[in-house]
């Protein structure tokens, strides 16, 4: 008898937002109003379940995503808790792309702020549902409305409010849950453990009541059975109405919003309800689209019964070289001691351990079914990205795509006999994270290293020396460039040796053109299938124009906003080979990129500087002097200070954090997030 798929008893969802929003803080009160954990952990303490590296503590940001799980009025929630800073922006791309709903965490201060937005757009491109929590009611500033608003100019977003802040900063006492036309407070005594629920305050009532006519109207405008309701001026039930709300936020119409203020232990468990009420199970979902062998599109479903399919998110080096790979199963059963097929690889691996993940902790489990997070050992070829499958059906999921970097530095052991051991961390590190890139200069012999950040390489350095024992010498950060194109050129590549008694010769003819910035790279081949020479010429010729846009003409960097096209081919008369064909290639790719005017571009950088009133000139002054262009100013909460919004070349802006404390004597801070990559100055080209 097959079994079921997990269904309604099973949730996997992230908690995204913008760094310092209270992410790992409201993950914290999940856990513990959960029965999960017995104590409440603080991030400010160290002493936060979820943060739980030596250098999470030590910053108090979360820097890896981690995963745990918990119970909810019957329902298994696994949770995974995803960093808030841009430098660690792929921990949130990887943990996306497994997951089935999301809880957005926003200050009820700072709004939808930069890195909220990039992770909301991360969020929207995986087509995954959400709900909001507005959090920090009760800090000065707070504006709920403000927040409301900023959800649909900024996010394009059609907030449903299911709980409404009563009162804000000193003064929020609770919230009025609209649905159950209930006011919701909490008893300090213990800890918001206990939430009590009582009628609406007469003073209240028309704002409550307000506040359910919304709500109504708006679902009247997206699901029929409501419009039914609301055209014949029928009153709906609750559950028909939570039926409505998770018809609609399954179906990326709505986002319910819920208030309160994780660290004074409000408005938590009314969020817990919404995530079973409103977020999808895995059963809830639509079968996921995979790739087979032969390129068809094969449906996988959520069923047990089904043959294997599971995605590699995330690569975890353990204790003695082991590799513990996150995987999220989408169809099908893994167990101990069974075969898997890595369909990148094209081989077998061995499963020999699962896990349950639990933070920093791992219980051991002898299987996993479809719609479960594990963690696995045995997967000896798998990557980040990575589709294991049974063999009796073999398909690719979609796979998780990562940033280039933007920074690199170059790094050397303080003694020289730790360089093998050096060089093995860091290959080790490059397997976890698929933005970290390592290479070996030929020329200098160094070991460069490339990330996110500075705060990613930073970190990163650290962990050399506690996790591997290796110390390291660190060089000044380099920015990485790319290279494009100015206007458009064609040229001709030939090749020609003597090969016995017979001639191999080849000839070929490339355009090249910039696009406008933004397009990317793209390349094309107009040589006719029907050519009187195998096809097996023509694609080794068209690879090396593609491959060759991988190495630019000025400094080597890869191209970027660049069309490439392989116009022609002939052959000699005694035909030609596949090297000399791509000779031939190349050398009309080199003519015709250096004739395009090839020229170097940077990464340009979003900023968003808070400063105080009396500290705005000074501060524009110095974005001037770093060659960056000032946008918006608008006043900031609290009083007395300003929100500055520009741009700036990242390769101006090292060092700039103690440049803003300075400024502002400490009361400054800025945040940065890659904004585009552009044309270096005519200054920057030449130096």
């Amino acid at each position: 008898m097959p079994k079921a798929p997990k269904g309604p008893g099973l949730r996997n969802i992230g908690i995204i937002a913008h760094i310092d929003a209270g992410k790992t803080t409201l993950t914290e009160r999940i856990l513990y109003y959960s029965g999960r954990t017995h104590k409440l952990g603080e991030v400010h303490d160290g002493e936060a379940v979820m943060d739980f590296m030596p250098e999470e503590q030590d910053r108090g940001i979360t820097i890896m995503s981690a995963v745990i799980s918990c119970e909810w009025r019957g329902a298994e929630v696994n949770i995974i808790d995803t960093p808030g800073h841009v430098d660690f922006t792929m921990e949130v791309e990887r943990s996306l792309r497994v997951l089935d709903g999301a809880v957005g965490v926003f200050c009820a201060v700072g709004g939808v702020q930069p890195q909220s937005e990039t992770v909301w757009r991360q969020a929207d491109r995986h087509r995954v549902p959400k709900l909001v929590f507005v959090n920090k009611m009760d800090r000065t500033g707070a504006d709920f409305d403000k927040v409301m608003g900023e959800l649909r100019d900024k996010l394009g977003a059609r907030p449903l409010v299911i709980t409404r802040p009563v009162g804000s900063e000193d003064d929020f006492e609770g919230v009025i849950d609209v649905l159950e036309r209930s006011f919701c407070t909490w008893s300090e005594d213990s800890l918001g453990a206990e939430m009590a629920r009582s009628p609406v305050p007469e003073e209240l009532l028309e704002e409550a009541e307000r506040g359910r006519r919304e709500l109504v109207e708006t679902l009247a405008d997206c699901d029929d059975e409501v419009m039914e309701a609301y055209l014949a001026d029928a009153e709906l039930d609750v559950p028909a109405l939570k039926a409505a709300i998770r018809r609609a936020t399954i179906a990326l119409k709505v986002v319910p919003v819920f208030a309160g203020a994780a660290l004074r232990n409000k408005g938590v468990q009314p969020l817990l309800d919404g995530v079973v009420d409103y977020l999808p199970a895995p059963s809830d979902l639509p079968p996921v689209e995979a790739v087979g062998m032969k390129g068809e599109t094969v449906l996988v479903n959520p069923d047990p019964s089904e043959p294997l399919a599971a995605l590699v998110f995330k690569i975890q080096m353990m204790e003695q070289g082991r590799k513990l790979s996150f995987v999220r199963v989408y169809s099908g059963e893994m167990r101990e001691g069974t075969d898997v097929f890595n369909f990148r690889m094209k081989r077998k691996d061995k499963i020999s351990r699962l896990f349950r993940l639990s933070a920093a902790r791992r219980d051991r489990t002898d299987h996993a079914s479809a719609g479960d997070l594990v963690g696995v050992v045995g997967l000896r070829s798998a990557a980040t990205g990575d589709t294991v499958c049974s063999e009796g059906r073999i398909v690719a999921l979609e796979s998780i795509q990562a940033a280039d970097p933007v920074i690199s530095v170059a790094v050397e052991p303080e003694s020289a006999a730790d360089l093998p051991r050096l060089m093995e961390a860091l290959a080790k590190m490059a397997e976890e994270d698929p933005t970290f890139h390592l290479k070996q200069d030929p020329d200098t012999g160094q070991t460069v290293i490339s990330g996110m950040g500075e705060l990613y390489l930073e970190v990163l350095v650290h962990r050399l020396g506690r996790e591997h024992g290796v110390q390291v010498l660190v060089g000044k950060p380099q920015v990485v460039h790319r290279e494009t194109l100015t206007k458009p050129a064609t040229a001709d590549g030939s090749f020609q040796r003597p090969a016995g008694a017979a001639a191999r010769a080849a000839k070929a003819t490339v355009t090249v053109r910039p696009l406008a910035r933004g397009e990317g790279v793209r390349t094309s081949c107009l040589v006719p299938d029907m050519s009187p020479w195998p096809p097996a010429l023509t694609r080794a010729a068209f690879e090396t124009v593609k491959d060759s846009l991988g190495t630019g003409p000025l400094l080597g960097y890869p191209m970027l906003d660049v069309e490439a096209t392989l116009d022609s081919m002939e052959l000699g008369e005694g035909g030609a080979d596949e090297p000399a064909v791509r000779i031939a290639a190349a050398q009309a790719m080199r003519t015709a990129l250096n004739a395009a005017g090839p020229v170097l571009m940077e990464p340009v950088m979003k900023l968003e500087v808070t400063c105080p009133d009396e500290s705005v000139g000074e501060v524009v002054g110095e974005l001037s002097v770093r060659h960056g262009r000032v946008g918006d100013m608008k006043p900031m909460p609290p009083a007395g200070f300003m929100l500055i919004s520009a741009t700036a070349p990242l390769s101006s802006l090292f060092g700039y954090s103690t440049t803003v404390r300075s400024q502002t004597q400490g009361r400054g801070s800025f945040l940065m997030t890659f904004d585009r990559y552009d044309v270096v100055e005519r200054k920057g080209q030449e130096k």
